[in-house]
């Protein structure tokens, strides 16, 4: 059996792109700024957003809640119409039915549609190490696999690349002329591309929603590659995670309002597909994988929240910790504020425990999620998590700091001597020489805030103390 290479997140880690060098892809932080404007200008226009995001979110609650009869209902109706339907526990047991399926059919080429699933699975690199070509179709996924990277976004995997960087690209890896023209860059892709629909032996997706009550998966785009993966092979493999099933038909229009407006900034996507089985002379399979998510199911703090998630990328956009540091350093699939709900889950605490500590808890994510996910509150519960559940991993160095941490912050008096401390302590250690014992890779990246030399000069207490009867008489 095939296992994922994936290792998990090395959040902290120096090698780990995005924090070792404190200044992300230029690129990335203007695209993500301006589809957040974009996105917030079009929910905004919108009066009856917010009553969207509250049935989104009690559709959602009651899908994880029944999510065991729903999956059941799906497998029974879907099976009727002549698709084939297998469970997966985890990645390595899915990438072993993909292998089944592909020595079965005789399957030498694969075209990919776009699939987060796939990337947890790692699919592309267990098909080449089994002598299968599988090429990604998606624009911004084809571009990340030339470069042998992962994508940096849910949403639009090649956000960190300019058209100047893709044209050199094309010009390196396909041959053609250099340019940095977004419709002819297209048009490269599209003419490497076509000839790999018509020649594939099958095709392989993922799955936006899975329609228990109907039997159907619904797949949503705006290129028509997925429509060519999942139409022109004879073969079609589509990839669901457990959570992606919700109740009813009728309540799918509500999620291709939501999706695609704080997603990309569209009221809809160009194209939805609704599967509801195997078409004649052709074969169909579900593979419905768990890979962790039951895992968050048996956390009764979180009520399976981080489940809710569609998938939109609004709270990357909107994360000021993302922006900076970009998609890799999250070090797995999942970045952005999901990913530091979502990998602790699936990885485990030990693996990806210090991913809920990379945010500023500004609750700009909690504000932008369409069906309501209280990110904040699921980040502390996780740092609660990380800190009090026993773990190799932990040195009693770090245990003593925190507990240190914990009694210096706890009693007024004991912060009060602390920040007394602290400013007579600070200019010492700026002229202490760079060294990763005290303070890590923080002193090379990032300048120690100035301290100031009285309370008017910047202290908070003595800046509240001053202008509080103003607060107070402003309220009243």
């Amino acid at each position: 059996m095939e296992k994922s290479g994936l290792s998990g997140a090395a959040f902290l880690s120096e090698q780990t792109e995005g924090l070792a060098e404190p200044h992300g892809s230029p690129s990335l932080a203007v695209a993500v700024e301006r589809s957040m404007r974009n996105n917030r200008k079009i929910t905004k226009a919108i009066p009856q957003w917010e009553s969207w995001r509250e049935q989104a979110y009690a559709i959602k609650r009651d899908a994880i809640a029944r999510l065991p009869e729903l999956l059941e209902q799906l497998e029974r109706n879907i099976t009727a119409r002549g698709a084939t339907v297998l469970y997966a526990r985890d990645a390595a047991e899915a990438n072993q039915y993909m292998l089944d399926i592909a020595k079965e059919h005789q399957v030498k080429t694969v075209v990919k549609a776009k699939s987060m699933v796939s990337e947890e699975m790692e699919l592309n690199h267990v098909f080449a190490r089994n002598g299968i070509e599988s090429l990604e179709t998606d624009l911004g996924e084809y571009l990340v696999q030339l470069t042998g990277k992962r994508p940096t976004h849910i949403v639009t995997p090649a956000l960190h690349l300019s058209a100047a960087e893709v044209g050199r690209l094309f010009a390196e890896k396909l041959g053609e002329p250099y340019t940095d023209k977004h419709e002819t860059l297209t048009a490269i892709a599209r003419k490497h591309l076509r000839e790999k629909f018509i020649h594939a032996d099958m095709g392989v997706s993922g799955a936006n929603f899975g329609i228990a009550d109907t039997g159907s998966l619904c797949l949503i785009e705006n290129e028509g590659n997925i429509g060519l993966s999942i139409s022109v092979p004879k073969v079609h493999v589509a990839l669901m995670g457990i959570e992606k099933v919700i109740p009813k038909l009728a309540q799918l229009p509500l999620f291709l309002n939501l999706l695609p407006r704080n997603g990309t900034g569209q009221k809809l996507t160009s194209y939805a597909h609704l599967v509801h089985g195997a078409t004649p002379g052709r074969k169909f399979y579900l593979i419905i994988i768990d890979n962790g998510r039951s895992k968050v199911l048996h956390d009764r703090e979180v009520g399976g929240r981080p489940l809710f998630c569609i998938r939109c990328g609004g709270c990357m956009n909107a994360c000021p910790v993302y922006r900076r540091a970009g998609g890799w350093a999250y070090g797995w699939v999942y970045p952005g504020p999901i990913g530091a709900i979502l990998s602790p889950h699936l990885l485990g605490i030990d693996v990806a425990g210090a991913l809920p500590f990379a945010s500023s808890l500004c609750g700009a994510c909690a504000e932008v999620c369409p069906v309501k996910i209280d990110i904040p509150h699921e980040l502390v519960h996780l740092r609660h998590r990380a800190v009090t559940e026993p773990s190799p991993k932990k040195s009693l160095i770090e245990k003593a700091m925190w507990t240190g941490y914990a009694m210096i912050m706890a009693p007024e008096w004991r912060y009060r001597l602390a920040m007394k401390g602290l400013k007579l302590g600070m200019p010492i250690v700026k002229c202490l020489p760079y060294h990763p014992w005290y303070l890590g890779a923080w002193t090379r990246g990032r300048t120690l805030p100035k301290v100031p030399r009285t309370p008017q000069e910047g202290s908070f207490r003595a800046w509240w103390k001053k202008h509080y009867m103003e607060f107070e008489s402003a309220k009243s």
